[in-house]
């Protein structure tokens, strides 16, 4: 299983259960400050009657909590089922605090916690404060120590606002995955619109001169056929041309840049969770055959460690270097996953190396690799290295 499938990203929706536990365990984390309550069940000498009920309360109202603020961060909720939500959990708090004791107080942590992390920052901002100081009455109508409340005041506030700022985070990254989409789209748009212009420049005019052509040979027949074998002739001529264009500029559109790769994978490695060291950039002047290998062996290696390594971290760089067979430009992809799987290349690697003979270059792979993807001995990492020689006048900085 890989980090894509393990990973929980913000403001994403849990796909299987394995998420949903890792959701759940999130949010309630913060039971464990319902210790108080546990305690008090188990030693405040209470009736038997009081300690059933006070169980009962105490396991519907941690339900109400988990089910409440774990639906509404996976998807929202009617503001009418939020409010009456809160409400119930409130009118809970305040009944168990009056009738158990000091100890329940704390139940109106949770409930702050809860309006902060299901309501709009506008109403949370003045409604936590009331939650807080229904606490403080709560607790002086009941006679309960000072220092008890005042100790309770400052994580209720606290963690009502840490979750506004949680949910305003998750919004904030929601908005940013669906601009980011957006942006593809519109990427993706420009690109066939770009498509279409260049078609119409490469065929318009070749199939607007067929078309004349090929009416001039038409009147031509059958009075002068030589004549109109010579158009014929010429639109044979403009035919193969035209068809020579298309290929070149289909080619052209298939063929990996090693910019674009760059780019896809800082965008491969972050959706998968795996945080992205892209410190690369292409040299203006690397000659075409080169650059499609590397983009192709970059595409492919990025693609190995999203599916096969369950990395945390991945690095890539490119940079010159001067070896004693002339300059070479030197690709590097290092992770700090499980390493390679066996001795025995895989068909990914074997297709790098062969496509890497047709440019004179040089493929290295090595196990072991630090978080930044030095060489580490730990037996977990993986470092895949690829050059290609550089011509005269290319790469000519470091």
């Amino acid at each position: 299983m890989n980090d894509e499938e393990e990973y929980v990203g913000t403001g994403r929706p849990p796909t299987g259960r394995r998420q949903v536990w890792i959701k759940l365990l999130w949010i309630g984390i913060w039971l464990a400050f319902m210790g108080a309550p546990v305690t008090d069940l188990a030693h405040g000498g209470h009736t038997p009657w009081g300690t059933a009920l006070g169980v009962l309360g105490l396991v519907v109202f941690v339900g109400a909590y988990l089910v409440l603020v774990f639906r509404h961060t996976v998807k929202a909720l009617d503001r009418r089922v939020v409010q009456s939500a809160l409400a119930f959990l409130g009118a809970l708090a305040v009944t168990l605090s009056l009738t158990l004791g000091t100890a329940w107080l704390v139940l109106f942590v949770y409930v702050a916690v809860s309006v902060g992390a299901t309501l709009p920052l506008r109403t949370a901002r003045w409604l936590i404060p009331v939650v807080t100081a229904v606490l403080v009455l709560v607790g002086l109508v009941d006679g309960h120590s000072r220092e008890v409340i005042t100790a309770l005041v400052f994580p209720a506030l606290l963690g009502g606002f840490a979750m506004t700022g949680v949910r305003q985070m998750i919004r904030t990254t929601i908005q940013l995955r669906e601009a980011r989409a957006t942006v593809a789209q519109l990427a993706a748009n420009e690109e066939r619109l770009r498509l279409a212009r260049d078609l119409h420049d490469l065929l318009g005019h070749s199939l607007s001169l067929i078309t004349l052509k090929s009416e001039l040979a038409g009147r031509m027949l059958p009075d002068h056929p030589e004549q109109a074998a010579a158009q014929v002739a010429d639109i044979e001529q403009v035919s193969r041309q035209a068809l020579v264009d298309v290929r070149s500029a289909v080619t052209g559109y298939r063929r990996p840049t090693l910019p674009g790769e760059l780019a896809g994978a800082r965008t491969a490695l972050a959706a998968a969770g795996i945080t992205a060291d892209v410190s690369a950039e292409a040299p203006d002047d690397l000659p075409e055959k080169p650059e499609e290998v590397l983009a192709w062996a970059l595409r492919e290696a990025v693609t190995n460690v999203v599916r096969h390594s369950s990395a945390r971290h991945c690095a890539v760089a490119l940079a010159p270097r001067q070896t004693l067979d002339g300059r070479v430009l030197e690709l590097t992809v290092a992770d700090d996953g499980v390493g390679a799987a066996g001795t025995e290349p895989g068909n990914g690697l074997t297709g790098i190396a062969e496509r890497l003979a047709t440019v004179d270059g040089t493929l290295t792979t090595r196990s072991g690799t630090s978080r930044s993807g030095s060489a580490s001995g730990s037996g977990k990492g993986f470092t895949l290295t690829l050059s290609v020689p550089l011509g005269s006048g290319l790469g000519s900085t470091e």
